[in-house]
């Protein structure tokens, strides 16, 4: 009797082990039924899915292609924060003699880390290889150009408050007549970036919306096209995920290729403008190139694409899958 037992548990067991193998097994194959015939259903009507795929590759091309743009000045910009220097032009009274004074007394300030002292007649020889009129200012009675002592903050640099404190306090010194903080125009380039980033994300983040409405109201035509479908689909007892799952594949899809699309326009533009900027950075004995996405960013557009595909059809199958019902 207790075998028997035991052997009806084992066999109940093993039902239930393949009846769950079963339910998993057909899971997945209908993720893949769903996923294939969504695909073939938009390769189907070629015209009709290139359109809506280049519509929303149009719309993540812009935020995606400014972005571009922004890491490319950049990488342009990485060499130019170096830390700030500022340069304080003496007063014309001062003495060679009181310069080197000066210069001895800053380096004992604890926000100072290095300090150069330009003369005059090194100013003026500097000028005059840079300029292309040495001609004319070797002719000049009286050197018009001030001693000069350019200070360095400590290693590592200061942030822009104490950058800022440095150079009132240098204006300040009565051997000065004149302080100028060499990279304001640096910082102001970096606050500018700054700007350009948030713009950036604002209008992402709108013509991300515009991609969720376009998908959504996709989707909207396609679930009213195969409303007598749905409704056979759900009296011979289909569940609402059986039913909605197509429709979400299709909605990955429209993702995927709207991604690929911005991929491709991207990729066109800065083909086209690679030429130009090239020939102009030889100009300025540069070595810029244009960078691209590269990979890491077209499989991150690829996410993009499909995570917005995705949410955009759920919220589209959400609203009006509910009032198909059968009568």
């Amino acid at each position: 009797m207790k075998r028997r037992q035991t052997a009806e548990r084992r066999d109940g067991a093993s039902q239930s082990r393949t009846a769950w193998h079963a339910v998993l097994r057909s899971w997945v194959l209908h993720h893949q039924l769903s996923a294939t015939d969504s695909l073939h259903r938009l390769l189907g009507n070629p015209v009709s899915s290139l359109m809506t795929w280049f519509v929303i590759g149009i719309a993540l091309a812009m935020p995606v292609g400014m972005f571009v743009a922004l890491e490319n000045v950049r990488s342009v910009s990485a060499d130019w924060d170096s830390p700030a220097q500022v340069s304080l032009f003496l007063r014309p009274e001062i003495t060679l003699e009181a310069a080197q004074l000066l210069e001895q007394s800053l380096l004992q300030r604890p926000d100072v880390g290095a300090t150069r002292l330009i003369t005059r007649q090194a100013a003026l020889e500097e000028f005059q290889q840079l300029s292309g009129f040495g001609d004319v200012l070797a002719n000049l009675d009286d050197n018009p150009l001030p001693n000069l002592v350019v200070v360095s903050p400590p290693d590592g640099g200061l942030d822009g408050a104490a950058a800022e404190a440095m150079l009132a306090g240098l204006q300040a010194l009565p051997e000065v007549e004149n302080a100028i903080l060499d990279m304001e125009w640096v910082q102001r380039l970096n606050s500018l970036m700054q700007l350009s980033r948030r713009l950036v994300v604002s209008l992402g983040a709108l013509l991300s919306l515009g991609v969720l409405l376009v998908i959504g109201n996709t989707i909207r035509l396609a679930i009213e096209n195969r409303r007598q479908e749905i409704v056979i689909v759900k009296l011979v007892g289909g569940s609402d995920p059986f039913v909605r799952r197509p429709f979400l594949y299709t909605g990955i899809w429209y993702g995927f290729g709207g991604a690929l699309a911005s991929w491709l326009i991207i990729a066109v533009t800065l083909g086209w403008l690679r030429g130009p900027l090239s020939s102009l950075a030889v100009l300025y004995q540069s070595e810029f190139r244009l960078q691209g996405l590269g990979m890491e960013g077209g499989l991150a557009l690829l996410l993009l694409g499909g995570s917005l595909g995705l949410l955009g059809s759920w919220l589209a199958v959400a609203r009006h899958l509910r009032a198909i019902e059968p009568d």
